[in-house]
């Protein structure tokens, strides 16, 4: 854990003083100065790791309920905020149910949380897999690349699927191939 840290930049790690930490640890908002080193630098990566086993977490539970986990965020103080969708669409007892299931989850599996919210992801869908490419098609989409194609990073046209592992936008009557390595954010742009 401290490996490129000397003694001297390093303070003692205090085990079991509040929510799951990496590595068997646990941490408190009280105690995250022990995971500073001397020097200010913290240890980003124990978040990250916590935040990867939740997820993992929540990618095997939620299909077993019925739901497909389309996005998972950490908010500030320690909170979760979890987005379910199904075919049938997400009512209020959808969320009652999942929220319900996944703080006994959580409690077995010794997550430590602030908060738990659990939603729908609305009209403006976030489209984060491949699959969500192909489920949408025909539907009018938003998306943004990191690198420019065409001199631009910003798209809205309709999806026409996923070719050779490229999103197929059609856009003013022209395809524009968008390859999923370079999306950056994509989201369902609602229709009125």
């Amino acid at each position: 854990m401290y490996r490129n840290a000397s003694p001297s930049q390093r303070v003692r790690a205090a085990p079991n003083v509040g929510a799951a930490g990496a590595g068997g640890f646990l941490f408190h908002e009280n105690a995250l100065k022990s995971w500073l080193f001397r020097d200010g630098r913290f240890a980003h990566f124990l978040f990250l790791e916590n935040a990867m086993d939740v997820r993992l977490l929540l990618e095997n539970t939620l299909p077993g309920l019925g739901y497909e986990l389309v996005d998972f965020e950490l908010m500030n103080g320690g909170g979760f905020r979890v987005f379910i969708d199904k075919p049938q669409g997400i009512t209020v007892e959808d969320c009652v149910q999942v929220s319900n299931h996944l703080t006994r989850l959580f409690m077995v599996e010794n997550v430590d949380y602030s908060r738990l919210e659990i939603s729908s992801p609305g009209l403006d869908r976030p489209l984060k897999k491949e699959s969500d490419f192909v489920r949408f098609a025909g539907q009018l989409a938003i998306v943004r690349t990191r690198l420019p194609i065409e001199q631009q990073k910003r798209f809205v046209g309709r999806l026409a699927g996923v070719e050779d592992g490229a999103v197929m936008l059609v856009i003013d009557g022209r395809t524009v191939a968008i390859p999923l390595s370079n999306i950056d954010k994509a989201r369902l742009e609602p229709e009125f």
